[in-house]
């Protein structure tokens, strides 16, 4: 791929042309001063640098799913970091204690009567899981490429071409262009790197494909890896996972690379391949583990492996590589966001996210949403594990929070774009998940709270133990399962599939069971809350509440522990609400429906504090940390549906009141929050700022997010999210197309995006105004739209009529499976 040294001028060129958005961007650039060489160029789709990465954190990123990779481009010592989603440590466990429902009721009554520190005690001893903490998610292997180069590397760049999902890598030693393109192919379940060069018989390097120990913490020092070498052509590096928490590592990995070379001489030396004077190699990298399910660890990880191999073999690089690109594309081609851009959108992407700041680049924006789609897909297909707080990619055996399924805000924020995005097949293993979760969840329902149905708190990994975990200042949240059930509600207002709402029914009445048994009513005599709760990390300032050392953790630290935190209140208003409307449009437990429609009418309202704020909590108590990164209590604002400015104006004010308390920063998870809660408020001109805030503090160079420092894909993905709800919301009934769209962004085009009721969106718009709108209805369900413009509405070039409702809204009837054209008068 090649970059313009003198994109300015074709820049001005460009300006003068009629299609200035045009999809395609052909640039034009000088190759050694003597040649010239066409290629196409789309700064919304391509992430480009002019250096190789330094550390893994700048890495670019491949993914199928299962197989992840992390690309540094290096052309002296190049690794490549790679990661198979089921390496775990540890085994099928539970954490599951129990009769410790024998002291709810004694914490519940310290709670009521002010008395956090005693309830927070009596709850770390007998209802805190055992072990305390879950397994962690582990780094596979690494494979390192040795190149003997000479002194004259030049005309360096790697870039990932997001409309492919290809990584590549090209720079000039002397007059020889090397070249290197790697990707993770789901078709063939492998991670291809390919190198060539321009010249006949220069390809030589070493390769070795090393395992990765826990050196941090030697005394977990059970698990292992052998390296090998496998005949002339392969290497192989087989293991065991680390046991952990007293819980014995019972996984067992084989990661295999194969080599395929054109012309030239191939061998093994002790654990290196060694390649020389090839014209080009093709590495396939496979990988595999014993892991079949969270129950079940009996599979055969190297007859898994040989089986990869087997189908792998005989198949020519491009054979390989246009099946991967076109399976990759049946999943990405389906959206397309196009912004204005501006000469700074061909800068290098960590050049282009500093200059941000101060000059105009609007397709950055498109970019990082395009990015979000791209990780969603890398990381989370049908069969294989969610995504968890790095996606799939960790290079670390002691990851940040162990790399897993943190569900007090990140889990779910990973996948607020999924429908949206038209990926709605890549939500399977998030809804895989929540009905594994209901196995330990059932058992902690009874044997912590003394209840039916299931609940599952803050946090899981790949063996779905759900009890609380960490300490009682973060396992006390016990909304955390039905929170994810949302996302089951929110798959089916996407796809009106009745088939998939009676599969996915049980699950969603036994979270609704649950909280029928545990809800207590408030001494008012008026409210049932939840008892005990928390609002995610964040301590509460009153009574009681006081930093003090927590015989859990070992920490000097405050509690949380509380009752009725208000996002309690607000997920189980959606929670009931929804199940009330499975239950009937699926004919099922009426009477059952009509207790819990009786119980949601008691669940504590939202309330304004004495400050202005809406309440975080149930008494009106201060914030001992006014900037916290948690926007809980906005729960119900984005991404329920209880809070809004037509619904609820009474509460818009104390909403952002919140907002404006805790300020534009925080983590990068934190501000793609920030970004859809002001979308939703109809404020695009501050979600962009936002936006632009996040760039420059809280996204690495190719555009992952940072939760403060440590790599997380939360961030990315909810930056996706916000970007998407700046542009169309449907939470309430109504399409509404540019709700919040930023003056900046005056002209652009939305391909393919998805909105509740079945319908899929393609819009473009001009002078902030929608110029040209198409619809296709999948369910045949009456569309509802708003579009700020008079117009016609046509299919087959028939005019459709339609019904004005008011404010600008219309209806009209669908049929399923037809196109709509909507034409601006």
């Amino acid at each position: 791929m090649v970059f313009c040294s003198q994109i300015g001028l074709h820049f001005k060129i460009l300006l003068t042309m009629k299609y200035l958005t045009c999809f395609f961007i052909l640039l034009y650039a000088f190759i050694d001063n003597s040649s010239a060489q066409e290629t196409v160029f789309d700064p919304s789709y391509t992430l480009w640098y002019e250096q190789p990465a330094e550390e893994w954190e700048e890495a670019l990123p491949v993914g199928n799913g299962r197989l992840g990779a992390m690309i540094f481009g290096r052309f002296d010592e190049e690794r490549i970091q790679l990661n198979e989603e089921t390496y775990w440590t540890g085994g099928p466990y539970s954490t599951v204690v129990e009769g410790g429902y024998k002291y709810l009721p004694e914490i519940q009554e310290y709670i009521f009567k002010g008395k956090p520190l005693e309830a927070h005690r009596l709850f770390g001893r007998h209802l805190m899981a055992y072990p305390v903490e879950q397994q962690k998610y582990q780094s596979s292997a690494d494979l390192f490429l040795f190149f003997e180069n000479g002194s004259e590397i030049r005309d360096y760049k790697r870039w990932l071409d997001l409309k492919t999902g290809i990584v590549h890598v090209e720079y000039r030693d002397g007059d020889i262009l090397y070249k290197r393109e790697i990707f993770s192919s789901a078709p063939d379940q492998a991670i291809i790197i390919r190198l060539s060069s321009d010249k006949k018989n220069k390809i030589s390097f070493r390769a070795q494909l090393r395992g990765v120990r826990n050196l941090a913490h030697s005394n977990y020092a059970t698990d292992y890896f052998r390296m090998d070498a496998v005949g002339s052509d392969a290497l192989m590096v087989n293991g065991k996972s680390a046991d952990y928490l007293g819980v014995e590592g019972k996984i067992r990995y084989r990661v295999q690379l194969k080599a395929l070379n054109e012309e030239g001489e191939m061998r093994t030396e002790g654990t290196f391949l060694v390649v020389d004077n090839a014209d080009a190699v093709t590495l396939c990298i496979v990988a595999a583990t014993n892991f079949v399910s969270y129950n079940d660890v009996s599979a055969d990880q190297i007859e898994r492996v040989d089986d990869y191999l087997r189908k792998i073999a005989g198949k020519s690089y491009d054979d390989i590589r246009s099946a991967a690109v076109l399976d990759y594309r049946s999943f990405f081609d389906r959206v397309e966001l196009d912004l204005p851009y501006s000469e700074n959108s061909y800068l290098p992407t960590d050049k282009r996210m500093i200059a941000l700041e101060n000059n105009t680049d609007h397709s950055l924006a498109a970019l990082a949403y395009n990015f979000g789609r791209y990780i969603l897909i890398s990381s989370s297909r049908p069969g294989t594990q969610p995504a968890n707080l790095q996606g799939i990619w960790n290079e670390d055996m002691n990851p940040s929070w162990d790399s897993k399924y943190t569900t007090n805000i990140n889990t779910e924020m990973n996948y607020w774009a999924v429908e949206s995005a038209n990926l709605s097949e890549c939500a399977e293993p998030l809804i895989t998940m929540v009905k594994e979760l209901t196995d330990q969840g059932s058992e902690v329902a009874r044997e912590h709270y003394g209840a039916g149905g299931w609940v599952f708190h803050q946090n899981t990994d790949i063996w779905r133990v759900a009890a609380p975990m960490d300490g009682p200042t973060w396992g006390t949240f016990t909304t955390g399962g039905a929170w994810l059930t949302t996302h089951l509600w929110e798959h089916y207002l996407y796809t009106l599939d009745r088939d998939y709402l009676r599969d996915v029914y049980p699950v969603i009445k036994g979270s609704v069971e649950f909280f029928m048994d545990f809800l207590v009513e408030h001494p008012n005599g008026k409210w049932l809350v939840t008892n005990p709760s928390n609002s995610p990390e964040n301590p509460p300032d009153g009574p009681g509440y006081s930093y003090f050392f927590d015989e859990v953790t070992g920490m000097y630290y405050f509690t949380t522990i509380c009752y009725g935190s208000t996002i309690d209140m607000q997920i189980l208003h959606d929670l009931f609400g929804y199940y009330i409307k499975a239950a009937e449009i699926l004919g099922k437990d009426m009477f059952f429906a009509e207790e819990v429609r009786l119980a949601r009418q008691r669940l504590v309202p939202p309330l304004v504090g004495s400050d202005g704020t809406l309440q975080e909590w149930t008494e009106d108590y201060g914030q001992l940390e006014d900037k916290h990164r948690h926007f809980s209590h906005l729960y119900g604002l984005y991404p329920g549906n209880i809070i809004s400015v037509k619904k609820t104006p009474e509460l818009i004010d104390a909403c952002k009141a919140v907002l404006e308390q805790r300020g534009d920063g925080g983590t990068g998870f934190s501000r793609g929050w920030k970004m859809a809660l002001w979308a939703r408020l109809y404020d695009g001109n501050r979600s962009y700022r936002i936006f632009k805030g996040y760039i420059k503090e809280q996204a690495y160079p190719q555009l992952f997010a940072k939760c403060y420092t440590p790599l997380q894909v939360d961030g990315t993905l909810g930056v996706c999210a916000g970007i998407s709800e700046m542009l169309v919301q449907s939470h309430e009934g109504v399409i509404h197309l540019l709700p919040a769209l930023p003056d900046e962004w005056d002209k652009g085009k939305f391909s393919g995006v998805c909105v509740r009721g079945g319908f899929e969106l393609s819009f473009e718009w001009e002078k902030n105004k929608i110029t040209d709108a198409k619809i296709i209805s999948r369910a045949g369900e009456t569309c509802t739209i708003k579009i700020g413009s008079d117009c016609q509405i046509l299919t087959s070039g028939r005019r459709i009529r339609k019904k004005e409702i008011a404010d600008g809204i219309f209806e009209f009837e669908t049929d399923a499976g037809t196109l709509y054209n909507i034409e601006i008068e």
